[in-house]
């Protein structure tokens, strides 16, 4: 299994990005997906989760700004962020919660300016 994130880049304080995470390969039951985030010389938190059924869960740091949604047709899931601040400048990792294993994309870096 496979987990391809995109989307990350440099955007001002207030603007917006779209990352998105594909999943390929054999994938069994998929339980949920989710972001965390890891900004420098600290540890890998998570930002928000949704499960195969839509529900979802947020850090309470991000409520209201971002939003997780997935489609489970492409085994893809997306996060849009909104009003971004430079404290969510980090390393941005898509995850993959299956029945039997936790798969790890490689990160998209975004970095918001003030």
């Amino acid at each position: 299994v496979q987990l391809q994130a995109s989307g990350g880049g440099l955007v001002q304080a207030g603007g917006s990005l779209r990352l998105s995470c594909a999943a390929s390969g054999s994938i069994s039951s998929i339980i949920g997906m989710a972001w965390y985030r890891q900004a420098p010389g600290k540890q890998r938190d998570l930002v928000a989760y949704i499960t195969r059924g839509g529900s979802t869960n947020y850090a309470n740091s991000v409520k209201g700004r971002f939003t997780i949604s997935r489609d489970n047709i492409k085994n893809m899931v997306y996060l849009q962020m909104n009003s971004l601040k430079p404290e969510d400048t980090a390393v941005y990792y898509c995850n993959l919660e299956s029945s039997t294993q936790i798969y790890w994309g490689q990160g998209t870096q975004v970095t918001v300016s003030s």
